[in-house]
C-alpha cells in the first residue's frame, strides 16, 4: 500500500477527533515520527515509531501496522497500530484524578446560554402561577 498522510492516518486510527486536532498537533511540534518532529504532509508507512505528546507531560508511543486513508470502523482502527505506552502508574492516576480536581474547582461558571436562559424563564413562569 502506498504511505498515507500522518494527519489523515492519525484522524483514521482514532488517535485525534478530527483531521484538523492532527495537523494542529503536527503543527505545534507535538508528534515525531522516527524520533524527528513531523508536519501534517509527511507520510507515513508500516513500522514507522509515533510519538505523541498528550496533555500532562504523557507521551504516547505507537508503531504503525496498517495503512489506510478512509474511515473505518473504531474497533478496526485499533488494529491500525500498536501502542507501546507504558500503563500508568497508580501514582500518575492519583496525580490525574488531584489535577482534574483542581481544575474543576478553579474554572469560573459559565454563563447561562439560550437553552438555559429559556429553562430558567420557564421555571419562573410556572412558580409564579
Amino acid at each position: 500500500m502506498s504511505p498515507v498522510r500522518i494527519d489523515i492516518w492519525l484522524d483514521v486510527a482514532c488517535l485525534f477527533k478530527t483531521r484538523s486536532e492532527a495537523q494542529q498537533a503536527c503543527k505545534l511540534g507535538k508528534v515525531s515520527v522516527n524520533g524527528d518532529e513531523v508536519k501534517a504532509h509527511r507520510n507515513v508507512k508500516v513500522g514507522d515509531e509515533i510519538v505523541i505528546s498528550r496533555p500532562f507531560g504523557r507521551k504516547q508511543r505507537l508503531v504503525v501496522r496498517g495503512l489506510t486513508d478512509r474511515h473505518i470502523a473504531r474497533a478496526e482502527a485499533k488494529a491500525l497500530f500498536e501502542d507501546l505506552t507504558p500503563p500508568p502508574t497508580p501514582e500518575d492516576i492519583e496525580l490525574r484524578r488531584a489535577e482534574r480536581a483542581f481544575r474543576a474547582a478553579i474554572t469560573p461558571p459559565k454563563a447561562p446560554d439560550k437553552r438555559d436562559r429559556r429553562t430558567l424563564r420557564q421555571m419562573k413562569e410556572r412558580g409564579g402561577t
